[in-house]
Parts: C-alpha cells; sequence; structure tokens
C-alpha cells in the first residue's frame, strides 16, 4: 500500500484541472508578484511534477533510493528557471502542468511503496506528496484571482 494518500492526490489534480479549465487568457496573465503570472505558476508546477517523475524513474532504474547527490536547491532552480518560465504561453503552461500533474500521479501510484516511504522519511525539498506543493500554488491563483 502507498504512503501517499492517492485521494488527495487525485483531489489536488482536479483541482487544477478545473482551474486551468476556466481561466481566461488575462487571468493567466495576472501577476502574483516578483515577476510571477498565473502562467508562470502553472509552468513551476508542471516543472516540479515532472522533477518527480523523472527522479523516480531514475532510482527505480538503478535500484536505489535517495542520496544527497540528488538534492537540488529549490530556490536557485526556481530563479533560474523563472525567464524560461516566463517565455512560455500562458495556455500551454497551463496544459503542461494538467499533463505533469497526471504523469506525476501515475508515477506515484505505480512507485514502490519502500521507495516513497525512504523518500518522506528524508528531510528534503523534494515534495511529496506532491498535492501539498498543487495546493499550495492553486491557493495562491485562486487568492490573486478573488476567486476564493
Amino acid at each position: 500500500m502507498s504512503p501517499i494518500d492517492q485521494h488527495q492526490e487525485q483531489r489536488q489534480r482536479e483541482r487544477l484541472q478545473h482551474l486551468v479549465e476556466r481561466l481566461t487568457d488575462a487571468q493567466l496573465a495576472t501577476s502574483l508578484g516578483g515577476g510571477w503570472t498565473v502562467g508562470v505558476a502553472l509552468a513551476h508546477l508542471a516543472f516540479w511534477d515532472r522533477r518527480v517523475v523523472a527522479q523516480l524513474e531514475l532510482w527505480q532504474r538503478q535500484g536505489r533510493g535517495p542520496h544527497e547527490r540528488d538534492q537540488l536547491d529549490s530556490e536557485v532552480v526556481n530563479t533560474a528557471a523563472l525567464a524560461l518560465w516566463q517565455l512560455l504561453p500562458p495556455r500551454a503552461a497551463a496544459q503542461a502542468a494538467l499533463e505533469a500533474a497526471d504523469a506525476c500521479d501515475q508515477a506515484l501510484a505505480q512507485a514502490d511503496p519502500r521507495l516513497l516511504e525512504q523518500v518522506l522519511a528524508r528531510a528534503s525539498p523534494f515534495t511529496l506528496p506532491r498535492a501539498v506543493h498543487r495546493a499550495e500554488h492553486l491557493d495562491q491563483i485562486e487568492r490573486a484571482l478573488g476567486t476564493v
């Protein structure tokens, strides 16, 4: 049995989907501050969900769990990636967020529960469950849009 609450993952993925389905182009361009827009936040979510997929695949392929060399400084990554995320068309970023969330949730559902337990036991910026990270940004977006 997975140590990740699949219901919570699904709930936040569906929340993301409902938000993306109703966002207008103007809303996608809404500023969240610091050079971030709704579209940028969605690109950010897509990146970090895809990172989880890639990392889980690597660990499973190598038959190992997390190691110190796998750690990234998420603040540095976010700062470095911001300019690229800003270049993405906001609607494409929104679609990428949906696709990445789906791929990530599938990867989590198929991952060896022992591997997930190893990841959860480590204090790291590698955020599992993904629902926590998604909820943080969905809350931020809904506040900015005044839809809370």
